[in-house]
């Protein structure tokens, strides 16, 4: 079986046999869930409110990487990470959440009325990236891609040479690069962090007069379908504060 990752900057393939692998093969079973709320307008303060007061109820259950407010890009809406080490390992703090009466009465049964709808990906980091702390406080920008079929043996050098060609320069720190693993496929992310907003625009048009980056950029769009990108500030209990 071909192994797909390796088209993440590890050595050549076969395009023949890369047309019938469209997914990823992981080396480890750590996954991230993205988590996306919509809450109702007038709820909105008060739903942030009751979460920055309980959310220890459910951080003692698994591991929260960061959660988000959305600024620009969606309206009432909040956006987490997950961290497991396994599908079993969600299964059983799924489980363990639905029988923790503290969880339900205090928390869950109030914040569902509020929210509009709910959605998750699971994503993995791919290969060549790692998940990083931000060096202070700042926002954050997530950019999602949504890249036209054939997985990462069609696209995945493409997609990380222009990553890396606004990182590597200081256009931006990037934090982690995930793949898309259950939801829509072949979807890609990066996640960015910037002093401020002010500041991510001022490197934006650095980048945009870096003939590198625009070469780059140019070859990943053959690639490309839709993309969209959300700027986030992070709650005070976030872990990437």
């Amino acid at each position: 079986v071909l192994p797909i990752w390796n088209v993440w900057g590890r050595g050549p393939f076969n395009p023949a046999r890369a047309r019938l692998h469209t997914g990823p093969q992981q080396e480890h079973k750590t996954f991230y869930e993205f988590r996306t709320y919509s809450i109702h307008p007038h709820q909105n303060a008060a739903f942030l409110k009751l979460t920055n007061e309980k959310i220890h109820l459910r951080t003692a259950h698994s591991e929260l990487i960061g959660y988000w407010t959305v600024e620009y890009g969606g309206l009432n809406q909040v956006f987490h990470i997950w961290k497991y080490d396994s599908y079993s390992q969600r299964a059983a703090v799924r489980a363990a959440l639905a029988q923790d009466p503290t969880w339900i009465s205090d928390y869950i049964s109030k914040a569902l009325p509020m929210l509009t709808s709910q959605d998750n990906e699971v994503t993995y980091l791919v290969p060549w990236s790692r998940l990083h702390k931000p060096p202070k406080e700042g926002v954050y920008e997530l950019a999602s891609y949504q890249m036209r079929p054939g997985g990462p043996a069609v696209w995945g050098s493409a997609f990380q040479a222009a990553i890396c060609a606004r990182d590597a320069p200081g256009y931006g720190k990037l934090l982690g690069a995930f793949h898309s693993e259950f939801g829509a496929l072949n979807q890609v992310h990066a996640l960015w962090w910037y002093e401020s907003a002010d500041h991510r625009a001022e490197v934006r048009h650095k980048a945009h007069n870096d003939a590198r980056v625009v070469a780059a950029v140019r070859n990943s769009v053959t690639h490309l379908d839709t993309q969209r990108n959300r700027l986030m500030h992070p709650c005070l209990f976030s872990p990437m504060n």
